[in-house]
């Protein structure tokens, strides 16, 4: 009876496991997605269309001319991305400086043409209308 009581629990926790990897899966690959497709705005210079689709936070922390200006200032300079690769991802419910909510910090190894070299960090967190939006992004 021991025998099949620890198999079942064995089964039940190995399935419970299963869950809450592929719920972390669904939760990166869903960050991942958002992440890529404002990058792309950043990438092709639509500094404005990036902050129209950043979360509601950010647009309350930073004026649109604000962060226009910025990334011209030190995004521009850069010229064009040539490479970018995933290395890092955190979820989290709590970050320094911001309310608590719903986080994932995706790092990145990406490649410029004038910085060969550099690591982008994109804070994205689930915003009031459901969807994953960018709260913070930073080049190294």
């Amino acid at each position: 009876m021991r025998v099949r009581h620890a198999i079942l629990m064995s089964i039940l926790l190995t399935c419970f496991c299963f869950n809450l990897v592929w719920a972390a899966s669904e939760t990166e690959k869903a960050a991942f997605s958002a992440a890529d497709v404002w990058l792309s705005l950043i990438d092709s210079g639509d500094y404005s269309g990036s902050w129209k689709e950043a979360s509601s936070y950010f647009q309350g922390a930073v004026s649109e001319q604000r962060w226009v200006a910025s990334l011209d200032a030190v995004r521009k300079p850069l010229g064009k991305m040539v490479s970018r690769k995933g290395v890092k991802t955190q979820e989290s419910s709590s970050l320094p400086g911001v309310p608590d909510g719903r986080y994932v910090v995706i790092s990145y190894r990406t490649a410029f043409e004038q910085k060969e070299s550099s690591i982008e960090t994109v804070t994205l967190t689930l915003d009031k209308d459901g969807k994953w939006r960018a709260t913070g992004y930073f080049i190294k």
